[in-house]
């Protein structure tokens, strides 16, 4: 048995807004640890505030992974580099096109009324693809960044629907 199998990811750039985030979780902590100083109860407290800030702040370095099996595409979130979750599952006969997110193939869904999902580094250097795609039985736009395997091989499994141009 030859399955189609292509797998690709992306590391999400960070933004100001994380970055200012990232800082503001770093303030608390060193205020965690100064309030753990100030005496028992206060200790409590500040050990508290910098367990939960130390278990957030790795979950601001986000990673997506995109796996093409057999015509089934599923989009991963890593976060901290060790926290795997399925964002979203779609097979090639939900997908009504797949194209670059500059092609001339999106004009005619231009004004189409749908929801966006954003599964890109966000980096300016990028070349993203869009998937149109019925999820939930409303239109999406799922833009992504494939390695040019997994587009290969979603073409070789459905090549009306895929367009590189």
């Amino acid at each position: 048995m030859n399955q189609i199998y292509a797998e690709a990811g992306v590391k999400r750039k960070d933004t100001a807004s994380t970055m200012g985030l990232r800082l503001l979780l770093i303030l608390g902590i060193v205020a965690g640890f100064f309030i753990s100083m100030l005496g028992s109860f206060f200790s409590i407290i500040g050990v508290a505030i910098i367990v939960v800030l130390g278990y957030l702040f790795p979950k601001l370095n986000v990673e997506y992974e995109y796996v093409f099996v057999d015509g089934q595409l599923d989009f991963d979130r890593i976060s901290g580099k060790s926290k795997r979750k399925t964002l979203l599952r779609i097979d090639l006969e939900q997908v009504d096109i797949v194209a670059p997110a500059n092609s001339h193939a999106m004009d005619s869904y231009a004004n189409i009324q749908s929801e966006k999902k954003d599964f890109t580094s966000r980096n300016a250097n990028s070349k993203p693809y869009v998937i149109i795609a019925n999820v939930q039985n409303k239109k999406a736009f799922i833009y992504f960044e494939p390695s040019e395997k997994m587009i290969t091989m979603m073409k070789q499994k459905s090549p009306r629907k895929v367009t590189t141009y």
